[in-house]
Order: structure tokens, then C-alpha cells, then sequence
């Protein structure tokens, strides 16, 4: 098969197409041949600095497409089933064999390349907001990075719960764009102060709840604009931000600051979070949820779709298509 392969960590030039033997599934893995590769952030982490077993690798948690096979003992799903994937590695590529308690099942008139844009985007958002974050109906959000594959999870999410949400973004078209998937209150960070605005915006209380996806600097503005015994859910570090947060000021408003991590808790309590994730797939299926996706890569072309996230210029997912 074909596969983005790297051999040493660095930018996106680091990543070769070339052929790598076919994956074959073992005893409780599904095969799944791809058809849409929904690259993540954190993809793009592993490839620059995070260690890796055997060269080449494969990089990559999330794809949707066709169950090609399945091994020994795999009940819930068939050849010929349609399904989207969590892995830990090895989406960029034709092929993947991964455990069936990572697989779901599509229904019929789900678009794989929509459905390659869900598991870690909605559930991420869903456990910052609700599980972690602990939002309630008529609550204030703040969504950091609110035009990211999360941001713009975690803004339908808010809004279908019924609460004011408010999204920072660096471009006027992606925060107009915005508007059209709930967000409340829009605010260009490159342009204007974030916390004087949220004070502005909450008649100087700040909200309740913050998604913060971005960390370093951007985390200091999300404790700064909490209101007294606000929460932030803590998704990452997008900003690429070298100095450490400073969180003493937590202290002074009694709030609380929650690091998330879904691929963890989906190892943690996988019960809880494949009923999550099924939840999430029937409600994007319905039209209630959308994912967005902004533009599709070639397979061939991973390296220039890596080089299209880093540059911030995407509105929701990017898609690498075999």
C-alpha cells in the first residue's frame, strides 16, 4: 500500500509517499481500507518532535472509509461496513489495521469524509464542555482557536446547550463564517485586546467556562478573563508557545483549570466514551452537528497539507484523501 511515511522527526518535508507492506489485522482488529484521513493537530506534533518505535512510520489518529477485513473474534462490525477510526498511529496511509473497540460504524447516508472529522473533534469538545467543564444552559463560553476542527465542535456544542458563546479567531472571513455555526460574540485576536473584550462583552464579570486549545500565553488571557470561579478545559498546546503559563492567578478568582486529553480517556473509560462518540456520529448524521471540512490533499500531497494546518489559514478539518 502507500502511506506518508517519515524517518526522522521535523517540518512537514520530513514526510515521504512511498510504498510500506499492507497491514495485516490480528485477533480483535478491524481492517479498514481509507478513504479520507482527517488530520489532527496533534498529528502534527508527533511528526515534528515525539518519538516513534520503527522507521518508517505512519503517523496519525483518525480516518474513515470501508472495512476491508477483520480478525478473529471482531463481532460488532463486517466487510463491507463503512466506519470511521481512532488509532494512535497510522492514518496517513491506504490501509490500517486497528482494535474494533476503536472502530464505528457509519450509517448509510454518512459521508465518510465528514464522518473523518468527527471522534476526536466532537468528543474532545463534548468532554471540555460538559464532562470536564461542566457547562450549563444559560452560561457564558469562551472558545480559544473557535475556527479549529475543535473550536468549531465545542462552539455548536455550547450553543445547542444554550449558552452565550464567544469565539476568538485571527481572520475577519473566519470569524463572519463563524456566526453561521452559533457563535454569539466574535473577537479578532490579532486585532484587539481578548480579555478587555470578554469584559466588555460580560459587563466586566468574564465567563464562565473557557476551551483553550492553545496554551502558553493565550492560557494567562483565559484565566484572566474567567469570572470568579470560572473553569477552563485545557486541550493543547496550538500556539507552539515555548514558556510555561503562569496559573497563579487561578488562585485569586477560586477557579479551576482542567487539562483534557480524549484520547487518554477513550483508554481510560471506553464504555463511556464510545456511547459518546456514537451519540456524536447520529447527531452529525441528523444535520443537528456539522463537520467542517475546509479543504482535501492528496495521499501524495501529506506534506503540503501539513504545511496548510501549521499555517493557519484552515477553517475546520483538513482531509487526506488516498
Amino acid at each position: 500500500m502507500k502511506a506518508a511515511v517519515y524517518y526522522e522527526n521535523g517540518g512537514p518535508e520530513v514526510l515521504r509517499y512511498e510504498d510500506v507492506p499492507d497491514p495485516v489485522p490480528a485477533a480483535g482488529e478491524v481492517l479498514l481500507r481509507i478513504a479520507a484521513v482527517g488530520v489532527q493537530g496533534g498529528d502534527l506534533l508527533h511528526r515534528r518532535v515525539s518519538p516513534f518505535p520503527s522507521a518508517p512510520h505512519i503517523v496519525g489518529y483518525q480516518a474513515a472509509g470501508t472495512v476491508e477485513a477483520v480478525g478473529d473474534g471482531v463481532t460488532s462490525l463486517r466487510a463491507g461496513q463503512r466506519a470511521v477510526a481512532f488509532m494512535m498511529a497510522g492514518s496517513h496511509a491506504e490501509l490500517a489495521a486497528v482494535p474494533e473497540q476503536n472502530v464505528y460504524a457509519l450509517p448509510d447516508d454518512l459521508d465518510p469524509k465528514v464522518a473523518a472529522g468527527i471522534p476526536v473533534e466532537f468528543g474532545t469538545a463534548d468532554d471540555c464542555l460538559f464532562e470536564f467543564g461542566r457547562l450549563r444552559a444559560g452560561e457564558t463560553v469562551l472558545v480559544q482557536a473557535a475556527a479549529g476542527g475543535v473550536g468549531l465542535a465545542a462552539v455548536q456544542l455550547a450553543k445547542a446547550a444554550g449558552a452565550t458563546v464567544i469565539g476568538t479567531a485571527s481572520h475577519p472571513d473566519k470569524l463572519t463564517r463563524l456566526g453561521g455555526y452559533g457563535l454569539d460574540h466574535a473577537i479578532n485576536y490579532a486585532e484587539t485586546d481578548v480579555v478587555e473584550a470578554v469584559r466588555e462583552l460580560t459587563g466586566g464579570r468574564g465567563v464562565d467556562l473557557v476551551v483553550d486549545p492553545v496554551g502558553g500565553r493565550t492560557l494567562e488571557g483565559s484565566i484572566a478573563a474567567l469570572a470568579y470561579r470560572g473553569r477552563i478545559s485545557w486541550v493543547g498546546h496550538a500556539g507552539r508557545d515555548p514558556n510555561p503559563p503562569q496559573i497563579g492567578p487561578l488562585m485569586a478568582k477560586s477557579a479551576s483549570l482542567t487539562g483534557v486529553y480524549f484520547g487518554g480517556e477513550m483508554n481510560y473509560n471506553p464504555k463511556r466514551t464510545r456511547a459518546l462518540i456514537e451519540k456524536l456520529i447520529g447527531r452529525v448524521a441528523s444535520g443537528e452537528l456539522t463537520a467542517v471540512v475546509d479543504r482535501e490533499f492528496p495521499l501524495a500531497e501529506a506534506a503540503e497539507a501539513h504545511r496548510y494546518i501549521e499555517s493557519r489559514a484552515a477553517f475546520g478539518r483538513v482531509l487526506l484523501i488516498p
